[in-house]
């Protein structure tokens, strides 16, 4: 009788040691984190830009991690952000460096994201045209074919430039092509104008575009913002590896926004994506590091994200708008 007391005892006690027990003992444990971003490079090198970069070189991620055995995949998109939002619909995918309306598009369509972080602000585009076409305008430019790469933060940018001078799509002939794709047709002739990143500078330099405006000459019209979203579950299910996560984050976010540092980060940038450095240079020229690279999801920058929906949803690149404030994660 005895025994069997102190048998039923341990049974009685058990649930209750479980409950005392830290919530990772009862989650699956955490063996690798999945991270996917575009990829940016012109040559074989991967880059993403920004924050990417810095927390490759500095291994942030890797550090923070390595005493749990934890391994870091950085996964790298030719295909952008529709092909990683495919990855994170098939589950591939814990956590996305994305422009604004790759993210947008995802979360609209029912992935379940979690928004964590802003990486980037204010990222000018540049309009790229058939040298002495005489273009200087997006007006000038009506009628045209231009080459757009789809789903991606470009598109989003080009409607919000178009939208400034009371455009849309619909007054263009427009071609779905990616950045390499684009910059050979524009070379070959084959459309007439472009609209992107350091991809369209390099034509101009080579000779063969004209670059007659960009985001800036719009008072910031068409400018990106990019973000840092995580997977639904995994976000739900690991709290403490994303606080992590974001921590290790932090430390390379702290030396990118410090502006003494932007001439080191041109050379890291150029070096990853294979640009030269002047380019590089050039293009950040007018840009405070601390004003790009923030990571906090302040009301301005949250605005700016809720204005990118609603334009989302007003060009039918999304069918549900949706409340920023409602991504975010808690």
């Amino acid at each position: 009788m005895k025994k069997n007391l102190t048998r039923l005892a341990r049974l009685v006690a058990l649930p209750a040691l479980l409950a005392c027990l830290p919530l990772a003992a009862h989650a699956d444990a955490v063996e690798e984190i999945r991270i996917a971003v575009p990829d940016l490079s012109a040559g074989t090198e991967h880059s993403g830009g920004g924050v990417v970069d810095v927390l490759r070189q500095q291994q942030a991620f890797e550090k923070a991690f390595a005493a749990d055995g934890i391994h870091i995949q950085w996964q790298f998109f030719k295909g952008a952000g529709p092909v990683i939002n495919e990855a994170f619909a098939n589950g591939q995918v814990d956590f996305a460096y994305l422009g604004d309306l790759a993210a947008i598009i995802g979360k609209s369509n029912g992935l379940d994201t979690r928004l964590l972080s802003a990486t980037a602000r204010g990222i000018k585009q540049y309009l790229a045209v058939q040298p002495g076409s005489g273009i200087k305008t997006l007006q000038d430019l009506k009628g045209k074919r231009v080459g757009l790469f789809r789903g991606t933060a470009s598109q989003l940018s080009f409607d919000a430039a178009l939208a400034s001078q009371g455009l849309s799509e619909k007054d263009f002939k427009i071609v779905n092509l990616d950045y390499s794709a684009a910059q050979s047709a524009l070379a070959a002739k084959q459309i007439d104008a472009t609209w992107g990143l350091l991809n369209a500078v390099v034509l101009q330099q080579r000779g063969l575009a004209d670059i007659p405006l960009n985001t800036r000459d719009l008072g910031g019209a068409g400018s990106i913002q990019s973000v840092l979203v995580g997977n639904g579950a995994f976000v739900d299910a690991h709290p403490d590896i994303v606080a992590r996560l974001i921590k290790a984050q932090d430390s390379a976010v702290q030396w990118l926004t410090q502006d003494g540092n932007k001439d080191a980060y041109v050379q890291l940038v150029s070096k990853q994506a294979s640009y030269p450095s002047a380019l590089v240079a050039q293009d950040l020229q007018a840009d405070k590091l601390s004003e790009v690279f923030p990571a906090t999801l302040d009301p301005q920058f949250l605005g700016k994200l809720q204005s990118s929906v609603d334009l989302a949803a007003q060009e039918r690149l999304i069918r549900k708008p949706f409340k920023v404030a409602d991504w975010v994660a808690r």
